[in-house]
């Protein structure tokens, strides 16, 4: 009988930056597991009804999904999560999964792990985000009211350990703001910094909250404190190091 993936993903609003982050991966997951059925699922509801109202484009959540699955007689159900940590949209979609799984007790659903799990995915992202000691660069992370927030400092450390002393991680949601980034600058005396997004599509946190010209996004508070910023938009989805990450995870779980 034939198995299942579903890729799941928070989601996006932005066409262009599905294609290139999210379509991206499940293009790669399709030609390597061609006997599989893969399909697409969105954790959050508002991207998915501001997608059905505005453009009649449909995606499912993950409950969906594996009712599709259901449908197609598909038992063997595995789930690669496209999230950066295990945080509220993982657990969520976990809760999905023993829902289902509990109304459905033949059926065998295994779920694969984020971004920034065990010890070897933070070497791998260092590795991934072919940094430059000569550079001074700032990333911004989603963040979360989540405890594996901590996994953003975990990772700045295990930057600093890989010998990169200018890059700091900041958070939109989480409990290192780009006003702790900026204090760190300064306590660094550093001029001039790169800005991009570590988030898997750069989406509105990364062309709104971060790159716009409004008073209040990092860019424009950044320069106000004198700080020159060079801006690169590229979301994580687009870049194969990363790509490379979430399918060794799912490859794991499948084998």
């Amino acid at each position: 009988m034939k198995k299942g993936i579903i890729v799941t993903s928070f989601g996006t609003s932005h066409n262009e930056t599905r294609e290139l982050c999210i379509e991206s991966i499940e293009n790669r997951i399709r030609e390597k597991y061609r006997d599989y059925l893969v399909v697409r699922a969105f954790t959050s509801r508002m991207v998915i009804n501001k997608l059905k109202k505005r453009d009649n484009y449909l995606v499912d959540t993950p409950t969906e999904a594996l009712e599709r699955m259901k449908g197609e007689g598909i038992k063997e159900i595995y789930i690669q999560p496209l999230l950066i940590i295990e945080g509220h949209e993982y657990e969520k979609t976990l809760r999905e999964v023993d829902n289902f799984v509990k109304e459905n007790p033949d059926f065998k659903v295994t779920v694969a792990k984020p971004l920034l799990s065990d010890e070897m995915d933070y070497e791998n992202t260092v590795k991934g985000l072919g940094l430059d000691k000569e550079d001074a660069v700032v990333f911004m992370g989603h963040g979360s009211d989540h405890i594996t927030d901590i996994s953003y400092k975990k990772l700045e450390d295990t930057i600093r350990e890989n010998g990169y002393e200018n890059v700091f991680i900041g958070t939109v949601e989480g409990e290192v703001s780009i006003d702790d980034v900026v204090e760190n600058l300064k306590k660094n005396a550093i001029k001039k910094v790169i800005l991009k997004p570590f988030m898997l599509v750069a989406g509105v946190h990364a062309l709104e909250d971060m790159a716009s010209d409004s008073d209040q996004s990092w860019k424009s508070i950044l320069e106000k404190n004198g700080i020159d910023v060079e801006l690169q938009i590229v979301g994580l989805g687009q870049i194969k190091e990363f790509q490379d990450i979430f399918i060794e995870h799912l490859d794991r779980i499948v084998e």
